[in-house]
């Protein structure tokens, strides 16, 4: 019985660290993007496109796939 309370709060905090980490990857990609990256028309439509996909999927809470979603985005912008 112990093991499976420990089972089941660090499922709970590991899924709510994730669904915080989604916002503040979104708030970095917004603000690099805010301060015009040279990038091509296609990285930057790329990065757009990650960036939406990744707060969907934030929303649908699917924390894990918008983390690394988001991660392609940065990985793109260099942060």
């Amino acid at each position: 019985m112990k093991k499976f309370v420990i089972l089941a709060l660090a499922a709970l905090f590991s899924g709510s660290a994730l669904a915080m980490h989604c916002p503040a990857d979104m708030k970095k990609i917004d603000a690099a993007l805010a301060a015009s990256p040279k990038l091509s028309e296609a990285q930057m439509s790329e990065v757009k496109q990650l960036r939406a996909d990744g707060e969907a999927q934030h929303k649908a809470g699917k924390h894990q796939e918008s983390v690394d979603t988001l991660g392609k985005a940065m990985k793109i912008l260099g942060i």
